[in-house]
Parts: structure tokens; C-alpha cells; sequence
């Protein structure tokens, strides 16, 4: 069969487009999925008063621990933890509504494998959720549930058995009676109410933090028996449809528990196996959330219509190729249009994987043409972008990125083929010989090549890999992979317990207004003086009064001039002193912000308590670099769309006292000619020495300023503009001047014309639809300009030498080798890919 794929697709590829396919029309439902969600979202907030919010990308904000968004929490973790900034909008959240994408394949909630073998898992799913932060609790919460589900949704209620939270001896954790009696008192009888542990009834949020006691509604989709014993035990018969999580514990770190100061309410339900109960089916994949997408698979295979088989019964693996395109379509419609795109690492290369999967059933049981899976993301859009506008708008892109995609993919296996051959021929692997392990990971890791078709090929040769040798490298990886998303712990984050006591003792947030206060005083920048008074310690743990030499701790001032890491840039440097020891510096390791606090870490020279009086000692070299690069990044994020266009965004960027970094959406690698033109206009800004404007503005009125540049972020309210060269107070959404204008908390320079120079030292696509600009500026820019000078001289001189005659022997050969191997050396990371004549018109920008 993998000889066969190779073969259909060695030549000419037969493209599918959408247009050509014939459109899904059928009997609605009785209740269409729509309805079902929308009917979710006007109950709590018509009738609750709860807020609307959007779903959260699928890209966590700020959150390392996570691949993909999860849950329909994880957008609201900083309300929980007592981080979220007091002048955002999350932070006066009391009772929210939304429905969340949600993707669950990688890291530890991964259901990709499972995809297709069931008619259940998904790698892609909508969460409906309610939240009450600080306002109602259990009774409210339960009473609203049973409410929707009996009496707007008309499910009967002797279909519905309740579990709660039947207490931990161990954990020193009582049962929730109070949950038993409320369900209770709504009607729910005895023998429907069943008490579950730990595992099944008590939700945390991870090793430490917000946790608590949940209840969980079952439903049983047969009927008309007693089926309290299949609840919570795997039977597809009974199903749980709706989690309520009640936060009102505290996991310590040493694993103990506190009662939270305030309780909260988080709820979750899968909008997927919901309407399966409500639409009377057993597979979510016969609901109209799928149906349209499993018949236009089969207008484009060369297979039967799907039948809903699984396991034995389902030869050859056709119902499960249906499966697994339609959830996997989904996938990567949503992920892409969110900006995660296929790739080599973290969550990209998850996307990777669920893409390649796609493209096998697509291709080796379906038999459907190369372009048959983009050519499905008009039937996902149709279904999902009236609640995801954002997939109306990205469509055209996706098909791009997933054609684009497959076509890599499709040509990586025929080399991976070639590999495979090219290896056996240099020696007899079988009797007992095994195939060699790294070059099977090789395959893997560097072409994509699925490891069980690295098998199949091989087992039509009569040829086994090293299995054992093979695993441990697997192993190997995952160790590396893990410890890299593990990030940096190192930081010392004031708790939720500790930020609530702190609001408690009346401690104000922490005034850091004197960031933002220098001024130009004859073309210096003068930052002014810091005194402040330790209102709060933290030892890690917990607050303290005092702290020792050579503790550890985090220090909270009534005031700073420091900038804590924020917005892409990194945080100040410096010291600070106590009154009365001058001469004992108290360096300052880490500058983070939370909850409006922000938290000075340091490592304690000397004896330090809440009261004492300090002077705060700015890095102003330091700060001036992070300055003139983060306005540069300001201004060449303005070139990118006056050159490239509108439709250029913002995917991420960080800036740091060195350099800059930048990470935008493109179709492909800019050429000279663009590089040249970007280059010419964030000079023409940089030599005008435009000033600088900043001001704040409620958010609101923000919004509406015409050609306003903003990212995924929560956003303070009022919320800081940063402007170029027109005034904060002159801009609204009449204006027509074009200029840089950007919502941002980041410090900035006064007037361009200190940024001196910038040069794009690397410009590279790190997936298929994101590059990636490398830039430095003022004094680093000059010399990379005069280094590249020098570079293009020798690249001219060694040009002439390889086009002149030819060496006249072995060694001259040798010296010419080694001379264009030092130059190549001398490339930029991202100048060493492409053409030679692209990289030597490139030498021509220095």
C-alpha cells in the first residue's frame, strides 16, 4: 500500500478545490447544535446576568505549561490565581459565560491517538462553561444546571444520576454533604446520587494551586433502569456531560490544603457529546457537528459511505479514516487560524503530527486526492465561523497552510523511501540483523516520517528495526521535550493565598507610575530618583515580617521605577539600597508583576523587614536599549504593513536590551526588493526623529482609533497608546494619517532619531505562514552593516576566483573549499537558506 501512495502521488497532484465539490443539504435535527449553544449562553446571560466572553485562542496567553488551550478555564487562571492586573477588564469579572476551543493533543491531556477508534475522543472540542468568581457558590450553581438541562434542554430527569465528592480520610478532606443536600432539596433521589473519590470528584489545577470538590451529572442514554453502577465506570451507555468544580481549597506546594478566601465556581460541558444526548445519538460523530464534513469526505474518496463501525467490525479502517479527517479538519482549521501552524517543535509540531495523520487516511484507506483535505475547510468554516468569525477571515490561508503542508509531507515520504533503500543496500538486515535505530528516528525526526511506516516498509522486506534501541531514543526526546516545556520555576510567584492577604491587610498595589517618568534633557534621558518602603516579604511560601542574608525572597514596594517583564519586554536590571547601609547592594534578580503588585526578587545581603526604607538604583544603560528596541519594534512592525499590507499581524515578539525579535504572519519568505523597501522606510522614520507620543486612554475609546495595531492580550482599562509622530489626542477613527500606533504598557524612547540605525540581521520562516525577524540597532547595527560590507567584498572576490579558471590541482581545489565554508559560516542563521544569488543580492542591503 505505501508503494501504491508513492506512486498516485510521484507525479503531476490532482488538486481538489472546494467549489467543485457539491454542498451538504439533509434535515435538520431536532435540535441543530447551534441552538444547543446558543440556548447555553442566552440562559446564563439573559437569565443569570452572566458576561459574555470570547473564547481565548487556542495559544495559551503567557502560560508555558500548556501546548494548547484545554479547558474553558485556562483564559481565566490569573482570576483564580489573584494575578490578573486590577485595571483589566477580567479582573471585575464576577459571573462569566462562554463557549471555549479547546484542543487536547500533546502534553498531558492528549486524546490524538485515541481519535478515530472510538466515537467519542476528539482532538478538537467546544467547552460550554459558566464561572462565578467570588459570587454564587454550590447552591446556585447546581439549581441553575439542573434548570437548563431538565427544563430548557427537556432532558428527563430519570436519565440523570449526580456524583459528589465523598471525602478523603487521607487528605483529611470530609465529604461535600453540603453538595449531597443540595441535590437533595432540587429532587435529585438518593439512588441517583452516588459518592465518588479523589480521582473522579475532587478537580485540581495542577501541583499546586486553587482546588476543590466537584460534582459531575451522568447521563444514561438508555433509559427506563437502574444504572447507577455504570456511572464512572467506562460504559459508553452512561456518559458524564456536565463537571461543576467548586474552588474553595488552596494545594500548598508542600501538598497541604487551605481554605480559599474567596470561593469560586468553574463549569464545564462538551458541547460535542451534549448535543449527541439531545440529537438522540450514540456517536457525537452522527450529530450535525459532523455529518456535513463525513459526507463531503466521502464526495471526495473512493470509498463507501461512512457507517459508524468501529473496532473489528470496521474493515480495512474506513469508518475510522472518516473519523479521523473530520476531527482532525476541525483541528487544524482552528489551530491555524489562531496562528499555531505546522512545525518542528512544542505545539507546531503536535499540529504537525495531527496534519500527517490527516493526510495518511486521507490518502492510503479513503483514496481520496492530494488537496482533499484543505478542500474541507469551507464545510468546517460553514459550520463554525458564525461563533469563530475568525475562521471566515483566515479560510483561504488555511487551505494554503495545509496544501502547502501536505505536498512537504507527500515528498518527505518518498524520500524517507529512498533513505530506507538506500540503507538495506549497504547491508544483508535480515536473519536476525536489526535495522538501525537512528536512522529510523532520523526519518522521524527530521522528515516526519511516521515511525509505524517506518515498520510497514519494513516488514515487506522481511526487516525489523531495533525496537529497544528505538525506544530509548523516543524516551530520550521526550525527557529533552518535557524539560523544555517545564520552563523556568526558578521565579517566585506571590500565591493566591498571599495576594489575597495582602488585599486583606489593605497593602495598595504597588505605584510603578515613575517607570514611565524620564525626560530629554540636551539629548539625555534623565530617570529619576527612587525611594520607597518595604510594604511585604515572601519567602516563597508565605508572607513574612523579615527576611536574613542570604535569603531568597520577593519584595514588595509601595513604589518603583524598575519595569517588570510585560508585553514582550524584559524587565529592568539594577539594586537597591537600605537606609542606613549604603553600602550593602541588594541586586535585583527578577521583576514580576502580579495581581498590581509588582515583586522585586532578590537573594538578601543583609538583614531586611517590612517598614525599612530603600533606594531604588536603575540600569539606565540597560533601560535606554530596551527602549530604542522596543520603539524600533514599534516601527518596523509599521513597515511591515505599509510595504507587505493590511493583512500582515502581529504573532509575537520580544525585545530585549541586545536585540530584537519579531514574529509575523506572511505567505512566504520576504525577497530583497521588500527587505530593501522596509529598510528604507524605518530609516526614513529613524533620520525624521519623529517624537515618540504616549498616553492613556479608557480602552473603549482606544479601539476605535483607525489603523490601531493590537495583539491576543488582556488589555488594562485605561490602556496605554503609544503613538509616532502624531499626538495621542489627535487620533480618532476619522484620522487618515498613517502612522505607528499600538496599544502597549512597554517603555519607549522620546524621538526616533536615538535608535540611530536598524538592520535585519535574520529573516526566516519558522513554520509555513510565520517568519521571523532578527534586528539590532544603534551601535550593533553599524557594525553588523560593516561586517556584512566586508562579507560581501570576500563573497565578490571568492565569486571571481570559482568563475575564473579552474584550480590548478588538489590542493588549490582544497583552499577554495575551505574558503567558501568559512564564508557560509559567516551567514546569519537566517541568511544560510535559499539560493546563493538571493544571498549575495541580500550582501547588498549592508
Amino acid at each position: 500500500m505505501f508503494r501504491l501512495v508513492l506512486r498516485r502521488f510521484s507525479g503531476s497532484p490532482l488538486l481538489l478545490s472546494a467549489r467543485s465539490c457539491r454542498s451538504f443539504s439533509g434535515s435538520p435535527p431536532e435540535m441543530p447544535a447551534a441552538l444547543v449553544r446558543s440556548t447555553f449562553l442566552d440562559f446564563f446571560r439573559d437569565q443569570h446576568g452572566h458576561q459574555l466572553v470570547p473564547s481565548s485562542p487556542v495559544r495559551p496567553r503567557g502560560d508555558p505549561s500548556l501546548l494548547f488551550v484545554n479547558a474553558g478555564m485556562n483564559q481565566f487562571k490569573p482570576v483564580f490565581l489573584g494575578t490578573a492586573d486590577p485595571r483589566s477588564e477580567m479582573s471585575s469579572y464576577q459571573r462569566v459565560v462562554n463557549t471555549q476551543k479547546c484542543v487536547r493533543a500533546g502534553g498531558k491531556h492528549n486524546d490524538l491517538d485515541d481519535v478515530g477508534r472510538d466515537v467519542y475522543h476528539h482532538t478538537f472540542f467546544e467547552m460550554l462553561g459558566n464561572w462565578s468568581f467570588g459570587d454564587y457558590f454550590k447552591e446556585e450553581a447546581c439549581s441553575m444546571a439542573w434548570s437548563l438541562l431538565t427544563m430548557h434542554y427537556g432532558i428527563p430527569a430519570d436519565r440523570l444520576y449526580v456524583s459528589y465528592f465523598a471525602g478523603d480520610a487521607a487528605s483529611g478532606l470530609p465529604a461535600d454533604e453540603e453538595t449531597r443536600l443540595i441535590w437533595l432539596e432540587i429532587g435529585v433521589p438518593p439512588g441517583r446520587l452516588l459518592p465518588f473519590g479523589l480521582k473522579e470528584n475532587f478537580w485540581e489545577m495542577g501541583h499546586s494551586g486553587p482546588c476543590g470538590p466537584c460534582t459531575e451529572i451522568h447521563y444514561d442514554h438508555v433509559g427506563g433502569r437502574n444504572a447507577a453502577a455504570l456511572v464512572n465506570a467506562d460504559s459508553p451507555e452512561v456518559v458524564e456531560i456536565w463537571n461543576l468544580v467548586f474552588m474553595q481549597y488552596n494545594r500548598e506546594v508542600d501538598h497541604s490544603l487551605l481554605q480559599l478566601p474567596r470561593f469560586s465556581v468553574d463549569t464545564g460541558m462538551g458541547l460535542e457529546r451534549l448535543v449527541s444526548v439531545l440529537q438522540g445519538k450514540r456517536s457525537n460523530y452522527d450529530t450535525d457537528l459532523f455529518t456535513p464534513l463525513l459526507h463531503a469526505i466521502h464526495q471526495r474518496s473512493a470509498v463507501r459511505p461512512y457507517g459508524g463501525r468501529t473496532g473489528s467490525a470496521d474493515q480495512m479502517k474506513v469508518d475510522t479514516a472518516y473519523r479521523v479527517v473530520a476531527d482532525h479538519v476541525r483541528t487544524l482549521s482552528v489551530c491555524i487560524a489562531d496562528g499555531v501552524h505546522p512545525g518542528m517543535s512544542g505545539a507546531e509540531l503536535v499540529l504537525r503530527r495531527v496534519l500527517r495523520r490527516a493526510v495518511r487516511y486521507c490518502i492510503e484507506v479513503l483514496q481520496a486526492p492530494q488537496g482533499a483535505l484543505a478542500s474541507l475547510v469551507p464545510t468546517v468554516t460553514h459550520s463554525l465561523g458564525d461563533v469563530y468569525p475568525e475562521l471566515h477571515r483566515e479560510a483561504d490561508r488555511i487551505q494554503d497552510v495545509i496544501n502547502e503542508n501536505e505536498a512537504h509531507f507527500l515528498s518527505s515520504l518518498q524520500r524517507g523511501s529512498r533513505l530506507i533503500h538506500r540503507t538495506l543496500l549497504r547491508k544483508d538486515y535480515k536473519h536476525g540483523v536489526f535495522f538501525p535505530a537512528s536512522v529510523a528516528w532520523s526519518l522521524h525526526r527530521d522528515l516526519g516520517f511516521p515511525l509505524d511506516l517506518v515498520d510497514l516498509v519494513l516488514e515487506e522486506r522481511g526487516v525489523q528495526v531495533d525496537r529497544e534501541e528505538l525506544d530509548r531514543l523516543v524516551a530520550e526526546n521526550q525527557k529533552v521535550t518535557s524539560g523544555l516545556q517545564s520552563g523556568d520555576q526558578s521565579r517566585l510567584m506571590l500565591d493566591v493565598l498571599s495576594l489575597a492577604d495582602l488585599q486583606r491587610l489593605g497593602v495598595p498595589p504597588t505605584d510603578d507610575g515613575l517607570k514611565y517618568q524620564y525626560r530629554l534633557d540636551k539629548d539625555r534621558y534623565v530617570f529619576p530618583a527612587c525611594s520607597a518602603t518595604v510594604v511585604a516579604l515572601y519567602d516563597g511560601q508565605t508572607l513574612v515580617s523579615e527576611v536574613t542574608e542570604g535569603e531568597r525572597c520577593g519584595v514588595v514596594l509601595d513604589q518603583t521605577c524598575f519595569y517588570s517583564e510585560q508585553g514582550g519586554q524584559s524587565q529592568d536590571r539594577g539594586y537597591f539600597t537600605r537606609d542606613g547601609s549604603q553600602d550593602v547592594l541588594y541586586p535585583v534578580e527578577a521583576v514580576i508583576l502580579a495581581g498590581g503588585y509588582v515583586v522585586h526578587q532578590v537573594t538578601a545581603a543583609g538583614n531586611l523587614k517590612t517598614g525599612d526604607q530603600v533606594q531604588l538604583h536603575l540600569d539606565q544603560v540597560h533601560r535606554l536599549s530596551c527602549m530604542v528596541n522596543h520603539t524600533a519594534t514599534h516601527i518596523l512592525n509599521f513597515a511591515l504593513r505599509t510595504v507587505l499590507g493590511r493583512w500582515v499581524h502581529q504573532r509575537g515578539s520580544h525585545v530585549s536590551a541586545e536585540r530584537l525579535r519579531f514574529d509575523f504572519s506572511v505567505t512566504s519568505s520576504l525577497d530583497v526588493s521588500q527587505l530593501q523597501q522596509i529598510d528604507r522606510c524605518v530609516h526614513d522614520i529613524i533620520s525624521a526623529n519623529h517624537v515618540v507620543h504616549s498616553q492613556e486612554l479608557p480602552l473603549q475609546e482606544a479601539r476605535r482609533i483607525k489603523g490601531l495595531r493590537t495583539v491576543d492580550e488582556v488589555y488594562p482599562d485605561p490602556v496605554r497608546v503609544v503613538s509616532v509622530s502624531v499626538a495621542v489626542s489627535e487620533l480618532d477613527d476619522e484620522t487618515d494619517r498613517e502612522t505607528s500606533v499600538e496599544l502597549c504598557c512597554g517603555t519607549h524612547l522620546l524621538q526616533t532619531g536615538a535608535i540611530e540605525d536598524l538592520l535585519i540581521v535574520s529573516e526566516r520562516q519558522m513554520v509555513k505562514g510565520i517568519s521571523r525577524i532578527i534586528a539590532v540597532t544603534g551601535r550593533e547595527a553599524k557594525r553588523a552593516r560593516e561586517e556584512g560590507h566586508m562579507l560581501s567584498q570576500d563573497v565578490d572576490s571568492l565569486s571571481a576566483r570559482l568563475t575564473g579558471s579552474a584550480p590548478s590541482g588538489l590542493d588549490a581545489a582544497q583552499r577554495l573549499a575551505k574558503e567558501v565554508g568559512v564564508l557560509s559560516d559567516s551567514l546569519p542563521p537566517g541568511m544560510h537558506g535559499g539560493n546563493h544569488a538571493r544571498r549575495e543580492e541580500r550582501g547588498n542591503m549592508f
